[in-house]
């Protein structure tokens, strides 16, 4: 299984729509929030199911705030992640993600990408598409592949002539 995590693409939507048109279909698209009202494009382009929610941004959306589900043997947890401090620091989130007995947290909002794997807690944060904010500044993505014993791998990729 093959998931496609972006995050902060702000209603421009040429980064989205340049890396799907270069990639393999995903089995799966998970957006961790401001979208600015392109819910609907983003679900038809994607062209497989999509998990989404709301971002700081995302003022009038009626995505969820949060959501909780599972992929494969793993527990996930998105949210945007502004509620709980990730600009400062991913520590009240990763406690929080704990406290939830979830495996995985997948956030956004900092336009910087991030993974950080522990024994308690995978933290997961693809940056941002179209705003990056890291050193550097090239817009980021992750993509999580379930091998075939069910063992979940991330790599961090930057989108090419961007």
């Amino acid at each position: 299984m093959r998931i496609l995590i972006i995050s902060d693409t702000h209603g421009k939507n040429t980064g989205l729509t340049t890396l799907l048109d270069q990639m393999k279909k995903p089995d799966m698209l998970i957006h961790c929030g401001d979208v600015e009202g392109s819910e609907y494009m983003i679900s038809e382009c994607a062209g497989c199911p999509v998990e989404m929610v709301a971002g700081n941004n995302d003022f009038f959306s009626a995505l969820p705030r949060e959501r909780e589900f599972a992929i494969g043997d793993y527990k996930i947890w998105l949210t945007h992640g502004h509620s709980y401090g990730v600009s400062m620091n991913g520590e009240t989130i990763k406690r929080e993600a704990i406290a939830r007995g979830v495996d995985i947290v997948i956030y956004g909002h900092t336009h910087k990408p991030l993974i950080e794997e522990s024994k308690r807690i995978t933290a997961i944060n693809p940056g941002s598409l179209s705003y990056p904010r890291q050193i550097g500044r090239r817009p980021s993505y992750i993509i999580m592949e379930l091998d075939e014993a069910g063992k979940a791998h991330f790599t961090l990729h930057f989108l090419e002539n961007a």
